[in-house]
Protein backbone atom coordinates (compact mmCIF):
# COMPACT_ATOMS: atom_id res chain seq x y z
CA UNK A 1 0.00 0.00 0.00
CA UNK A 2 1.59 3.28 -1.06
CA UNK A 3 0.96 6.61 0.64
CA UNK A 4 -1.54 7.77 -1.96
CA UNK A 5 -3.53 4.57 -1.47
CA UNK A 6 -3.99 4.92 2.28
CA UNK A 7 -7.56 4.98 3.61
CA UNK A 8 -8.76 8.47 4.47
CA UNK A 9 -11.66 7.59 6.73
CA UNK A 10 -12.67 4.87 9.17
CA UNK A 11 -15.25 3.65 6.65
CA UNK A 12 -12.55 3.23 3.97
CA UNK A 13 -10.38 1.37 6.46
CA UNK A 14 -13.23 -1.00 7.39
CA UNK A 15 -13.90 -1.72 3.72
CA UNK A 16 -10.20 -2.29 2.94
CA UNK A 17 -9.65 -4.73 5.81
CA UNK A 18 -13.09 -6.31 6.06
CA UNK A 19 -11.79 -9.88 5.97
CA UNK A 20 -9.07 -11.90 7.66
CA UNK A 21 -7.63 -12.68 4.21
CA UNK A 22 -7.19 -8.97 3.42
CA UNK A 23 -5.37 -8.38 6.73
CA UNK A 24 -3.13 -11.42 6.21
CA UNK A 25 -2.26 -10.30 2.67
CA UNK A 26 -1.22 -6.91 4.03
CA UNK A 27 0.99 -8.45 6.73
CA UNK A 28 2.52 -10.76 4.10
CA UNK A 29 3.35 -7.77 1.88
CA UNK A 30 4.99 -5.98 4.81
CA UNK A 31 7.01 -9.02 5.88
CA UNK A 32 8.21 -9.83 2.34
CA UNK A 33 8.09 -6.50 0.42
CA UNK A 34 10.23 -8.01 -2.36
CA UNK A 35 8.28 -11.26 -2.45
CA UNK A 36 8.50 -14.49 -0.45
CA UNK A 37 11.97 -15.70 0.51
CA UNK A 38 12.33 -19.14 2.06
CA UNK A 39 14.44 -19.04 5.25
CA UNK A 40 15.62 -22.62 4.62
CA UNK A 41 16.55 -22.79 0.90
CA UNK A 42 16.16 -19.20 -0.31
CA UNK A 43 13.34 -20.09 -2.71
CA UNK A 44 11.06 -17.38 -4.05
CA UNK A 45 7.94 -19.39 -4.84
CA UNK A 46 5.33 -20.37 -2.28
CA UNK A 47 1.66 -21.04 -1.73
CA UNK A 48 -0.44 -20.01 1.26
CA UNK A 49 -1.64 -22.52 3.86
CA UNK A 50 -3.81 -20.55 6.33
CA UNK A 51 -1.32 -18.27 8.15
CA UNK A 52 1.63 -20.17 6.67
CA UNK A 53 3.53 -19.83 3.41
CA UNK A 54 4.92 -23.12 2.12
CA UNK A 55 8.03 -23.03 -0.05
CA UNK A 56 7.38 -24.58 -3.46
CA UNK A 57 10.99 -25.81 -3.67
CA UNK A 58 11.63 -27.52 -0.32
CA UNK A 59 8.23 -27.61 1.36
CA UNK A 60 9.39 -25.55 4.36
CA UNK A 61 6.50 -23.75 6.02
CA UNK A 62 6.89 -20.34 7.59
CA UNK A 63 4.31 -18.39 9.54
CA UNK A 64 3.38 -15.05 7.98
CA UNK A 65 3.07 -13.53 11.46
CA UNK A 66 6.31 -15.00 12.92
CA UNK A 67 8.86 -12.32 13.77
CA UNK A 68 6.27 -9.55 13.55
CA UNK A 69 4.13 -7.60 15.96
CA UNK A 70 1.65 -10.49 15.75
CA UNK A 71 4.16 -13.22 16.68
CA UNK A 72 2.41 -16.29 18.17
CA UNK A 73 -0.94 -14.51 18.38
CA UNK A 74 -4.07 -16.61 18.19
CA UNK A 75 -6.40 -13.65 17.88
CA UNK A 76 -7.83 -12.63 14.48
CA UNK A 77 -5.75 -10.11 12.57
CA UNK A 78 -8.95 -8.14 11.97
CA UNK A 79 -9.11 -7.51 15.71
CA UNK A 80 -5.41 -6.60 15.78
CA UNK A 81 -5.83 -4.13 12.92
CA UNK A 82 -8.67 -2.36 14.68
CA UNK A 83 -6.71 -2.23 17.94
CA UNK A 84 -3.71 -0.69 16.17
CA UNK A 85 -5.98 1.82 14.43
CA UNK A 86 -7.51 2.95 17.72
CA UNK A 87 -4.06 3.17 19.30
CA UNK A 88 -2.30 5.20 16.59
CA UNK A 89 -5.20 7.51 15.73
CA UNK A 90 -5.66 8.61 19.35
CA UNK A 91 -3.69 11.83 19.80
CA UNK A 92 -3.77 11.67 23.61
CA UNK A 93 -3.04 7.97 23.90
CA UNK A 94 -5.26 5.02 24.67
CA UNK A 95 -5.36 3.04 27.90
CA UNK A 96 -5.69 -0.73 27.96
CA UNK A 97 -8.98 -0.35 29.82
CA UNK A 98 -10.42 1.81 27.05
CA UNK A 99 -9.13 -0.55 24.35
CA UNK A 100 -10.69 -3.46 26.23
CA UNK A 101 -14.01 -1.64 26.45
CA UNK A 102 -14.14 -0.63 22.78
CA UNK A 103 -13.19 -4.03 21.33
CA UNK A 104 -14.72 -6.34 23.93
CA UNK A 105 -11.34 -7.86 24.85
CA UNK A 106 -10.07 -9.16 28.17
CA UNK A 107 -8.18 -6.42 29.99
CA UNK A 108 -4.98 -8.50 30.25
CA UNK A 109 -4.96 -9.02 26.45
CA UNK A 110 -5.51 -5.31 25.79
CA UNK A 111 -2.74 -4.42 28.26
CA UNK A 112 -0.33 -6.85 26.57
CA UNK A 113 -1.15 -5.51 23.09
CA UNK A 114 -0.62 -1.90 24.19
CA UNK A 115 2.80 -2.83 25.55
CA UNK A 116 3.66 -4.64 22.33
CA UNK A 117 2.85 -1.46 20.41
CA UNK A 118 4.92 0.69 22.78
CA UNK A 119 7.86 -1.68 22.42
CA UNK A 120 7.45 -1.67 18.63
CA UNK A 121 7.52 2.11 18.23
CA UNK A 122 10.33 2.36 20.78
CA UNK A 123 12.49 -0.08 18.82
CA UNK A 124 11.72 1.09 15.32
CA UNK A 125 11.10 4.84 15.32
CA UNK A 126 13.00 8.06 15.39
CA UNK A 127 16.04 7.92 17.57
CA UNK A 128 17.93 10.30 15.28
CA UNK A 129 19.87 12.87 17.26
CA UNK A 130 18.41 16.31 17.84
CA UNK A 131 20.07 19.32 16.23
CA UNK A 132 20.29 23.10 16.41
CA UNK A 133 19.54 24.64 19.80
CA UNK A 134 18.19 22.02 22.23
CA UNK A 135 16.68 22.64 25.66
CA UNK A 136 17.73 19.97 28.16
CA UNK A 137 16.47 19.39 31.68
CA UNK A 138 15.20 16.70 34.03
CA UNK A 139 12.06 16.23 36.08
CA UNK A 140 10.54 13.81 38.56
CA UNK A 141 7.25 11.95 38.48
CA UNK A 142 5.36 10.07 41.17
CA UNK A 143 6.48 9.27 44.69
CA UNK A 144 6.74 11.50 47.75
CA UNK A 145 7.36 15.20 47.54
CA UNK A 146 7.80 15.90 51.24
CA UNK A 147 10.77 17.46 52.98
CA UNK A 148 12.42 14.13 53.65
CA UNK A 149 12.45 13.28 49.95
CA UNK A 150 12.88 16.67 48.35
CA UNK A 151 15.37 17.90 45.77
CA UNK A 152 17.09 15.43 43.47
CA UNK A 153 16.52 12.38 45.69
CA UNK A 154 14.90 9.21 44.37
CA UNK A 155 14.42 7.85 47.88
CA UNK A 156 10.73 8.84 47.93
CA UNK A 157 9.99 6.49 45.02
CA UNK A 158 10.09 9.31 42.51
CA UNK A 159 11.20 8.49 38.97
CA UNK A 160 13.75 10.68 37.20
CA UNK A 161 13.09 11.63 33.58
CA UNK A 162 15.65 13.40 31.39
CA UNK A 163 14.31 15.32 28.43
CA UNK A 164 15.53 17.26 25.42
CA UNK A 165 13.55 19.21 22.82
CA UNK A 166 14.61 21.17 19.75
CA UNK A 167 14.01 24.92 19.63
CA UNK A 168 12.10 25.82 16.45
CA UNK A 169 11.37 29.53 16.52
CA UNK A 170 8.79 30.03 19.23
CA UNK A 171 7.74 26.41 19.00
CA UNK A 172 9.17 22.94 19.50
CA UNK A 173 10.70 20.41 17.14
CA UNK A 174 11.46 16.77 17.98
CA UNK A 175 11.87 15.55 21.54
CA UNK A 176 13.60 12.76 23.45
CA UNK A 177 12.61 11.42 26.87
CA UNK A 178 14.34 8.76 28.97
CA UNK A 179 14.12 7.42 32.49
CA UNK A 180 17.42 7.66 34.38
CA UNK A 181 18.50 6.11 37.65
CA UNK A 182 20.24 9.23 38.94
CA UNK A 183 21.03 12.87 38.15
CA UNK A 184 24.81 12.43 38.08
CA UNK A 185 27.01 14.19 35.54
CA UNK A 186 27.88 10.83 33.97
CA UNK A 187 24.26 9.83 33.37
CA UNK A 188 23.04 13.25 32.22
CA UNK A 189 25.98 13.76 29.87
CA UNK A 190 25.50 10.26 28.46
CA UNK A 191 21.85 11.10 27.77
CA UNK A 192 22.92 14.30 25.99
CA UNK A 193 25.62 12.59 23.89
CA UNK A 194 23.25 9.84 22.69
CA UNK A 195 20.40 12.21 21.86
CA UNK A 196 22.02 15.45 20.65
CA UNK A 197 24.19 15.91 17.56
CA UNK A 198 27.80 17.02 18.01
CA UNK A 199 28.17 20.78 17.55
CA UNK A 200 24.54 21.38 18.49
CA UNK A 201 23.96 23.76 21.42
CA UNK A 202 22.37 22.45 24.61
CA UNK A 203 20.58 25.02 26.75
CA UNK A 204 20.39 24.01 30.41
CA UNK A 205 19.81 25.39 33.89
CA UNK A 206 22.63 25.93 36.36
CA UNK A 207 23.14 22.27 37.27
CA UNK A 208 26.88 21.53 37.42
CA UNK A 209 26.35 18.07 35.89
CA UNK A 210 26.02 19.67 32.44
CA UNK A 211 29.23 21.70 32.60
CA UNK A 212 31.25 18.97 30.85
CA UNK A 213 29.16 19.00 27.66
CA UNK A 214 31.71 21.04 25.63
CA UNK A 215 34.30 18.36 26.39
CA UNK A 216 32.15 15.77 24.59
CA UNK A 217 31.55 17.99 21.57
CA UNK A 218 28.22 19.61 22.47
CA UNK A 219 27.92 23.37 22.74
CA UNK A 220 26.56 24.59 26.04
CA UNK A 221 24.51 27.63 26.96
CA UNK A 222 23.87 27.67 30.69
CA UNK A 223 21.32 29.74 32.61
CA UNK A 224 21.92 30.02 36.34
CA UNK A 225 18.44 29.54 37.79
CA UNK A 226 18.94 28.21 41.29
CA UNK A 227 15.64 27.43 43.02
CA UNK A 228 13.60 30.04 41.09
CA UNK A 229 11.02 27.82 39.37
CA UNK A 230 9.37 30.76 37.59
CA UNK A 231 12.69 31.76 36.04
CA UNK A 232 13.29 28.13 35.02
CA UNK A 233 10.04 28.08 33.05
CA UNK A 234 10.87 31.44 31.50
CA UNK A 235 14.36 30.53 30.20
CA UNK A 236 13.56 26.89 29.34
CA UNK A 237 9.88 27.11 28.33
CA UNK A 238 9.79 24.28 25.78
CA UNK A 239 11.23 21.49 27.90
CA UNK A 240 8.98 22.44 30.81
CA UNK A 241 5.97 22.38 28.50
CA UNK A 242 7.06 18.95 27.23
CA UNK A 243 7.26 17.60 30.79
CA UNK A 244 3.87 19.12 31.56
CA UNK A 245 2.30 17.46 28.50
CA UNK A 246 3.68 14.06 29.51
CA UNK A 247 2.48 14.36 33.10
CA UNK A 248 -0.92 15.48 31.85
CA UNK A 249 -1.10 12.40 29.60
CA UNK A 250 -0.20 10.12 32.51
CA UNK A 251 -2.92 11.66 34.67
CA UNK A 252 -5.57 12.10 31.99
CA UNK A 253 -5.23 8.96 29.87
CA UNK A 254 -3.78 6.51 32.39
CA UNK A 255 -5.15 8.13 35.57
CA UNK A 256 -1.67 8.26 37.09
CA UNK A 257 -1.36 4.45 37.21
CA UNK A 258 1.99 4.15 35.42
CA UNK A 259 4.51 2.03 37.31
CA UNK A 260 8.20 2.91 37.38
CA UNK A 261 8.91 -0.50 35.90
CA UNK A 262 6.98 0.23 32.70
CA UNK A 263 7.63 3.98 32.60
CA UNK A 264 10.16 3.67 29.69
CA UNK A 265 7.41 2.09 27.57
CA UNK A 266 5.05 4.99 28.21
CA UNK A 267 7.87 7.43 27.41
CA UNK A 268 8.32 5.60 24.07
CA UNK A 269 4.63 6.01 23.33
CA UNK A 270 4.54 9.69 24.26
CA UNK A 271 7.68 10.41 22.23
CA UNK A 272 6.19 8.61 19.22
CA UNK A 273 2.97 10.63 19.41
CA UNK A 274 4.66 13.95 20.14
CA UNK A 275 7.20 13.71 17.31
CA UNK A 276 4.40 12.86 14.86
CA UNK A 277 1.85 15.33 16.17
CA UNK A 278 1.83 17.18 12.83
CA UNK A 279 1.48 14.08 10.67
CA UNK A 280 -0.79 14.78 7.72
CA UNK A 281 -2.56 11.45 8.13
CA UNK A 282 -3.26 9.35 11.19
CA UNK A 283 -3.62 6.40 8.79
CA UNK A 284 -0.04 6.95 7.68
CA UNK A 285 1.00 6.18 11.25
CA UNK A 286 -0.90 2.89 11.03
CA UNK A 287 0.99 2.03 7.84
CA UNK A 288 4.35 2.89 9.41
CA UNK A 289 3.69 0.83 12.53
CA UNK A 290 2.82 -2.18 10.40
CA UNK A 291 5.89 -1.51 8.26
CA UNK A 292 8.09 -1.46 11.34
CA UNK A 293 6.71 -4.74 12.69
CA UNK A 294 8.71 -7.30 10.59
CA UNK A 295 11.90 -8.38 12.37
CA UNK A 296 10.53 -7.17 15.70
CA UNK A 297 10.48 -9.48 18.75
CA UNK A 298 7.47 -8.41 20.83
CA UNK A 299 7.56 -8.89 24.60
CA UNK A 300 5.49 -11.71 26.05
CA UNK A 301 3.22 -11.48 29.08
CA UNK A 302 5.81 -13.43 31.08
CA UNK A 303 8.60 -11.01 30.10
CA UNK A 304 6.49 -7.98 30.99
CA UNK A 305 5.78 -9.50 34.40
CA UNK A 306 9.44 -10.07 35.20
CA UNK A 307 11.06 -7.69 37.72
CA UNK A 308 13.43 -5.08 36.35
CA UNK A 309 17.03 -5.85 37.27
CA UNK A 310 18.57 -3.22 39.51
CA UNK A 311 15.31 -1.64 40.64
Amino acid sequence: MNTADLPKTLLEFEERFATEEACLAYVRAKKWPDGFRCAKCGGHESWPVRRLDQCAACGHQESVTAGTLFHQTRKPLRLWFRAITLWVTSKRGLSAKELSRQLGMHYETAWHWCHRLRACVGAAFGKDQLNGVVEVDETYIGGSDDRAHGGRSLAGRKALIAGAVEVRGKGMGRARLEQLTGATSEKLQDFAVRNIEPHAVATTDGLAAYEGLPEVGIGHQQHVIGKDSKRAVKVLPRIHKLFSLFKRAVLGTFHGSVSHKHLPAYLNEFEFRFNRRNSASRWLLFERVLGAAPGFSPPTIAQLAQPVVGT
